[in-house]
């Protein structure tokens, strides 16, 4: 079976390494691109539109986990987009990770990768690829399995930490304390994540995946890889023709897209 991949793996040896083997193993497969971290696995994959992609679940800034996100986030569903890719993830043996991925049906593979264990991985992609054309909505398995995992990592945050309160947002020599329960949404901003409140905005040096770990989630609601919304603070949620969820704010302006894998947030009752 001719198909293509790209592999995200930042450690060069395990990458050639895992190249080398998919090539003895499935010598029909060609790896269009090899990168080292996240953000270029999520570029290079929507624009070579690879049908797998290896992803590295430790990669510096974003990881294979959030990339996988990304990628179902951004990838197009018009009449004439190609399907997703299928997702393999790449991992130091952990039990945790294990389990998640064997939940969710995402396929792994251990480091150091194993012919034997590969070669079943490479059985599974090649009769996923076989089947493909069988589900009218190709992205809907990926998302299902996405939400699945993340939903996982979510319940398994870091224990212990306590809930934020108080936020203190710093803006050259002043520093503004924030009340968590003004804010109606944060939303990642480079390396920082901006806090809106209805009066005005702030700026805090913490990346949203930190910040979550110490949030009620009950409370806030991620609704896009990059915006975290206070759930008191929505007013309604509208789609446009094409299906796209938008939030309306109570006193606010803003408008914020909710992306495919957190629209079963919104369900009518």
């Amino acid at each position: 079976m001719h198909a293509t991949a790209l592999i995200a793996e930042d450690e060069p040896l395990l990458a050639a390494h895992l190249q080398a083997e998919l090539q003895r193993l499935w010598p029909d497969l060609r790896v269009l691109a090899t990168v080292g971290d996240g953000a270029s696995a999520l570029r290079e994959s929507l624009a070579h539109r690879p049908d797998v992609v290896f992803l590295d679940i430790r990669m510096p800034g974003m990881n294979g986990l959030d990339a996988a996100q990304a990628l179902a986030e951004d990838w197009p569903d018009d009449d004439t987009a190609s399907a997703p890719p299928l997702i393999v993830f790449v991992t130091a043996y952990d039990e945790y990770a294990v389990r998640a991925f064997e939940h969710a049906a995402l396929d792994y593979v251990l480091k150091p990768v194993q012919t034997e264990r590969l070669a079943r991985t490479c059985e599974r992609l090649q009769a996923a690829l076989a089947r493909r054309g069988e589900t009218p909505n190709q992205l809907e398995p990926l998302v299902e399995q996405l939400r699945g995992l993340l939903g996982i990592a979510h319940a398994s945050a870091e224990p212990g930490l306590e809930p934020l309160h108080m936020l203190q947002a710093s803006a050259g020599n002043t520093i503004t304390m924030v009340p968590v329960d003004d804010v109606l949404y944060f939303e990642s901003a480079d390396k920082y994540v901006r806090v809106v409140t209805a009066e005005r905005e702030h700026l805090i040096r913490l990346s949203l995946r930190d910040l979550l770990q110490r949030l009620d989630t009950r409370a806030f609601w991620q609704i896009h890889r990059g915006t975290v919304v206070r759930a008191q603070a929505i007013a309604s949620a509208s789609r446009d023709e094409a299906g796209k969820l938008t939030l309306r704010l109570h006193g606010h302006e803003a408008r914020l897209v909710v992306s495919r894998l957190y629209t079963d947030r919104f369900k009518g009752m």
